[in-house]
């Protein structure tokens, strides 16, 4: 198995970082609209926070793919 250079690898860590902390921002605003009791608000993060994963889990992929 041939592996890609070291940068490659980095630079897809990197993206995952900056997708992560804008989930995790994501996170907390669904926590905080949750006791506010406004449901409406919370499907809307909610579906925010399913495409992040999604991007994260791509990303994911390609840093595993030889």
């Amino acid at each position: 198995m041939k592996l890609k250079p070291t940068k490659y690898y980095i630079t897809i860590i990197n993206e995952i970082e900056k997708v992560r902390t804008k989930n995790n921002i994501n996170w907390m605003d669904v926590l905080r609209i949750a006791f506010e009791g406004n449901p409406e608000k919370a499907l809307r993060c909610m579906k925010k926070i399913n495409s992040q994963d999604g991007q994260i889990s791509r990303l994911m992929k390609k840093l595993t793919r030889n």
